[in-house]
C-alpha cells in the first residue's frame, strides 16, 4: 500500500469534500420517485375509467416503481404499468426517468399479447411514425437507452419493414423520451403517451380475458 497511490484529480477532490452534491441528488430521486407516484394515480383512475374496453384486466394490477443507481453506470427510477411478465407473453408500458439523460415511456410486447396487437399496430404504423416514437433494435427487450443499437426512429422504416420486424421478432419494443431540460413538460408528456399506448392495446384485448395476478407497489433495483 505504501507504494501505490491512489489520487484523486481537482474536481474529484471538490467533490469529496462537497456533501451537498450527493444530498441534493437524494432531494431529486426523491421527487421523481413523488412524480411517478402521482402519475401512477392518473394512470390507475384511466384505467379505471376504461376497464370495459382494456387489454386484460390491467386495473387490478398495482404499478410497480423501483430505483437503483446503475443502469450503466447512472441512477435511474422505472414504474411498470401494466405489467405482466411470463415466460410464454408480457405486456408492459414502462415509464423510466434516467439521470443525465431522458425521461422515457416504453410499451414491450412478446408471446400471445404480441400476436394479438400485430393487427392495431400495423394499422397505426404511420401514426406511431409521425408522432415520433422509436423501435427497439437490441437482440434483448431490457436495454433502454436510445443509442443506435438500442432504438431506430420508426420514420426509418417502411410499413413493410415494420410488418416484417412484427411476425419476425419475440417481441417488439415502442417508446418515446423527453429531455430532462423539458421537466416540467415532463409529467403531461409521460400522461399523454401512457393514453396513447393504452388506446393503442385495447382495440385486440377482450375485457373479459384473465389479466395478471394482483400485485402491490413494490420499490426495487431490478431493470
Amino acid at each position: 500500500m505504501g507504494k501505490t497511490k491512489i489520487a484523486l484529480s481537482a474536481s474529484e477532490q471538490e467533490l469529496v469534500c462537497n456533501k451537498e452534491w450527493i444530498l441534493t441528488k437524494l432531494i431529486i430521486i426523491e421527487k421523481v420517485y413523488r412524480l411517478f407516484g402521482m402519475l401512477a394515480l392518473s394512470m390507475e383512475q384511466y384505467i379505471e375509467q376504461n376497464k370495459a374496453i382494456l387489454p386484460v384486466q390491467a386495473g387490478q394490477i398495482n404499478p410497480k416503481i423501483s430505483r437503483g443507481e446503475n443502469y450503466r453506470g447512472l441512477p435511474y427510477v422505472m414504474m411498470d404499468y401494466p405489467r405482466h411478465f411470463t415466460k410464454e407473453s408480457t405486456l408492459a408500458i414502462r415509464t423510466l426517468f434516467w439521470w443525465g439523460n431522458f425521461f422515457s415511456i416504453h410499451l414491450q410486447l412478446s408471446g400471445a399479447c404480441k400476436e394479438k396487437a400485430m393487427a392495431t399496430l400495423k394499422a397505426n404504423f404511420v401514426c406511431l411514425q409521425q408522432k415520433g416514437y422509436s423501435l427497439c433494435v437490441h437482440a434483448g427487450p431490457w436495454e433502454h437507452h436510445f443509442e443506435p443499437d438500442n432504438y431506430l426512429p420508426l420514420e426509418n422504416y417502411t410499413a413493410r419493414d415494420f410488418a416484417t420486424i412484427l411476425h419476425r421478432e419475440p417481441f417488439i419494443k415502442i417508446a418515446k423520451r423527453i429531455s430532462l431540460q423539458q421537466w416540467d413538460a415532463a409529467p403531461g408528456f409521460l400522461e399523454q403517451h401512457f393514453y396513447e399506448l393504452v388506446t393503442l392495446l385495447q382495440t385486440n384485448f377482450p375485457n373479459d380475458e384473465r389479466g395478471p395476478s394482483p400485485g402491490i407497489p413494490i420499490a426495487g433495483f431490478d431493470l
